[in-house]
């Protein structure tokens, strides 16, 4: 847990650059919010688990970087609440939650408060913002012009934007290459997989491919799919969750495809532009099921059709 939070690092400082003391509220509120809420459901319902374990500090920053900047310090308490003791204690606390706990935030908060979690902060606004400001400093993100099926309304973007931040979004919608850098110290110190990151970028890369060739003026190139949005924090941080993806490298290979299809799908013809999210907790859903049916045989062992003879 120590280095998934210094490896969120370069993602959480480049964040605070481009949207200032509103990126750090939002990042101070989510913490605090998940560290005092892991604290109130171990002693409620007696669960595993203890703020020594940073497990709560690493939720309060993903649930941080999945949040816009100006989102209302109720709405981000409020996620706190649903990501440690619905989504982790209710069922169990450390190591027993089915899905990812921030994930199950963000999209319990996108369903309830849809126009505060649609509500981008333009880069470069460093003070807090006043309700009466809200309509002069916001803008729509890359992906939110992509659901309006206008590729030509990105086509101007330039990719260093993306690469380094300067676009609206969450705070971890933004700057692949911090993102990437901290995908590569969780690989480096071996705390991840590379099989869940490199298929579940790549089959997001391959099918909205497919889809630009078909359509460029509809469909945005596949690798600003790539660079927008949450994937690369959703790919690195979030579905390598050890407790809530397979076991088994096959599993992982599944479980990567399966986030790419299904955030690809979402992306080019769903309502909501952002698919990560959803695509991810649908594959912690199946995870127990893909563990099952990709157990590797035990050394020593004959298949049935072996046996039978």
């Amino acid at each position: 847990m120590m280095w998934v939070a210094i490896a969120l690092l370069p993602g959480i400082a480049v964040s605070f650059w481009f949207f200032g003391l509103e990126a750090l509220r939002t990042m101070v509120i989510a913490v605090v919010s998940c560290l005092a809420f892991e604290f109130l459901s171990m002693k409620m319902l007696k669960t595993k688990g203890s703020l020594k374990d940073m497990s709560a500090l690493v939720t309060g920053m993903l649930l941080g970087m999945n949040l816009p900047p100006t989102a209302p310090w109720w709405m981000i308490a409020a996620g706190g609440l649903i990501a440690m003791f619905v989504a982790k204690h209710l069922f169990g606390g450390l190591g027993s939650n089915i899905f990812n706990p921030a994930l199950t935030a963000r999209v319990f908060l996108l369903i309830a408060w849809p126009v505060h979690m649609t509500t981008w902060l333009t880069p470069g606004v460093r003070g807090l913002v006043t309700p009466e400001q809200i309509s002069t400093v916001t803008g729509a993100t890359p992906l939110g012009l992509l659901n309006e099926s206008a590729a030509w309304k990105v086509a101007h973007l330039n990719p260093t934007d993306l690469l380094l931040g300067n676009v609206g979004g969450s705070l971890g919608e933004i700057s692949a290459i911090a993102l990437i850098l901290g995908g590569v110290i969780l690989l480096a110190k071996k705390i991840i997989t590379w099989e869940i990151p490199v298929f579940f970028i790549g089959t997001t890369f391959a099918i909205t491919g497919l889809a630009w060739l078909y359509s460029p003026y509809v469909y945005a190139d596949p690798v600003t799919q790539i660079l927008t949005g949450g994937l690369m924090l959703g790919a690195f941080f979030m579905a390598t969750d050890m407790v809530t993806s397979p076991i088994t490298f096959r599993g992982r290979v599944v479980f990567g495809i399966g986030c790419g299809l299904l955030t690809a799908l979402i992306r080019l013809w769903g309502i909501y532009p952002e698919g990560v999210s959803f695509a991810i907790l649908l594959m912690n859903a199946v995870t127990p099921l893909i563990d099952h049916f990709m157990v590797p045989r035990t050394f020593g062992t004959l298949k049935q059709a072996e046996v039978a003879k």
